[in-house]
Parts: structure tokens; C-alpha cells; sequence
């Protein structure tokens, strides 16, 4: 499943990459950001099996922007050791400091992989209520 462009827009940053996420709401803004991310990582092969994986998920953080960079670097770790990208994000329970959801993900062979983003970061962040919801500012180490 991928993340509708009119989400999120790619910036270049020096050697990394950004990108500036919106939503509706905190969970609509975890949700595209996750979407975006994998988006962003890998383009799904025409003819790739249909097998999937779900993977329950459950993260604790001081504050929104904690939360959001360990639920991407979750991700991401993830991706990477269990050779796995991941195509959606339902959501449970999200509030400012924890985040309950069953991720979907399948083989990374379904992919051809664009870049590797190695971490979201702290630099430039940016998360904060906007006129129609939610906005996230965040680059990566790629």
C-alpha cells in the first residue's frame, strides 16, 4: 500500500533526506509518515507473492517527537533484520506518549529497493498541530 503523494513531499538535505508529512490526525500523521518512509525505500514488483507478516507493535516515549522517531527507527530496524518491507499500519491506540498497532509486512525479494534510510533523527524535527490537523518535519541518515 502506498502512501498517497499528496501526504508528504520530499526535500533534499545535504547527503540526507527529508520529508514533510501531514495528516488529520496524530494517528492519520503516524500512519502516512510510516507509509511515506516505505514508499520512498521501495517500489513493489509487478509480480511479487502474496505472502504477509503482521507484526504487533508497541512503543512508550516522553513526548510526540520521541515517539515518532523510535516508531520509524522501529520500523527501519526491523526492515532491516528481518529483510521485510512494510505495506500498512493499523493502528490501535496513539496518544502524545505511546503507540499501539499490528503492522503488515512483506519478503523484501516483492521489491526493488531504491535507498536504504538508516534512521530517522532528531535534526530539524519537527511535529506540530497545523490549521487541518497534523505536520511532521523529519530527515534521515540514509
Amino acid at each position: 500500500m502506498k502512501a498517497k503523494k499528496k501526504f508528504y513531499k520530499v526535500f533534499e538535505h545535504t547527503a540526507d533526506i527529508g520529508i514533510k508529512v501531514r495528516g488529520r490526525s496524530l494517528k492519520e500523521l503516524f500512519k502516512n509518515l510510516a507509509l511515506a518512509v516505505f514508499d520512498i525505500i521501495a517500489e513493489k514488483k509487478p509480480a511479487s507473492s502474496k505472502i504477509r507478516k503482521k507484526i504487533p507493535i508497541k512503543l512508550e516515549a516522553r513526548n510526540p517527537e520521541e515517539l515518532l522517531v523510535d516508531w520509524i527507527n522501529e520500523f527501519l530496524y526491523l526492515s532491516s533484520v528481518k529483510e521485510l518491507i512494510f505495506e500498512d499500519f493499523k493502528i490501535k491506540e496513539i496518544d502524545n506518549n505511546h503507540i499501539d498497532v499490528i503492522s503488515v509486512a512483506c519478503p523484501v525479494k516483492n521489491y526493488n529497493v531504491n535507498v536504504e534510510i538508516k534512521a530517522a533523527t532528531y535534526h530539524e524535527l519537527e511535529v506540530k498541530r497545523a490549521k487541518n490537523g497534523w505536520q511532521v518535519k523529519v530527515i534521515f541518515d540514509v
